[in-house]
């Protein structure tokens, strides 16, 4: 079956960080999603979208729209915080399994002294040996009890965390349950991070479970390089694109995954400013799911 199209909250500004979002309400992001011609969303932060099941699949329904999964950051570097964490994904992943959904999609919480060194960060950066054994075991335990709540678990290596270079990302992979664990392969995410996500497609389809389609501006990426400019003003600076207009390949991505079999969703998003003039999300949403029909044929 042909990879199917979805998009994010994110693409509209909405994302998780505190007091960053657009002004519009989950009614008016959802119809504009619709608009631009996708069927499915991700959930957003929590608390964007409606958290009452009954609530949330009504709203979804009324627009013919597919949940997909959420978003669910996690304090992996807090042993301290592990407890509540799981406590919080699973509250995230009951709401996903009443509404149909098939991924709880984890990552690692941002931090100042990662969001700093985004894109350059080296292994003596990373996590200590039991840091990565006390964040598998936290990854391992909620992705266990979310399969028995009726939701699979992929893991979504994110920039400005411990598990955005590939070396980190292959730590990880290493470290999981293949059974119990996937991955969501950010196309963007993953070059800002260093690496080269058709390669990683190639090597690791059976691993891909999920997909997040994002583009990068190479040249702005060196830029935030070489001047060691912070991740959240690297998103000011439009380092994220409409898909097309960067340099990631994304039709080389959907080649590999289409060969492998892949059988799933594709999320569009770009990490956008909303205060930035000139941002217009529907706009981009839609000129990036024209791209996809036009280049990819999904």
């Amino acid at each position: 079956m042909p990879i199917r199209i979805a998009t994010a909250p994110v693409s509209w500004g909405v994302m998780e960080v505190e007091g960053w979002a657009r002004k519009q309400t989950y009614a008016e992001v959802l119809d504009e999603m619709v608009q631009a011609g996708y069927t499915g969303t991700e959930l957003g932060p929590y608390g964007f979208l409606p958290t009452d099941s009954k609530e949330l699949k009504r709203e979804l329904g009324k627009r013919n729209m597919s949940l997909l999964g959420a978003f669910v950051p996690l304090p992996l570097g807090r042993p301290e915080q592990h407890q509540k964490g799981m406590q919080e994904a699973l509250e995230i992943a009951r709401l996903l399994a009443a509404n149909g959904a098939p991924f709880l999609v984890l990552a690692d919480e941002m931090n100042d002294k990662r969001m700093a060194i985004a894109g350059s960060a080296t292994e003596s950066d990373g996590f200590t040996s039991a840091q990565w054994e006390g964040a598998a075991k936290l990854i391992g335990c909620i992705a266990k009890s979310a399969r028995e709540i009726g939701v699979r678990s992929v893991f979504h290596h994110h920039c400005g965390t411990y598990v955005e270079t590939p070396g980190e990302v292959a730590r990880l992979l290493a470290l999981t349950d293949p059974e119990l664990l996937g991955i969501c392969l950010d196309t963007g995410h993953y070059l800002y991070g260093g690496g080269d996500p058709v390669e990683f497609a190639r090597s690791q389809a059976k691993r891909i479970w999920h997909l997040h389609f994002k583009d990068i501006k190479a040249s702005i990426l060196d830029k935030v390089r070489r001047e060691k400019i912070a991740y959240l003003d690297a998103i000011r600076l439009g380092v994220f694109t409409e898909l097309g207009e960067g340099d990631v390949d994304l039709a080389g991505v959907i080649r590999e995954l289409n060969a492998a079999g892949f059988d799933g969703w594709g999320v569009f998003e770009q990490d956008i400013d909303p205060t930035i003039p000139g941002t217009d999300p529907l706009a981009s949403a839609t000129r990036s799911r024209e791209y996809l029909r036009r280049t990819a044929g999904v």
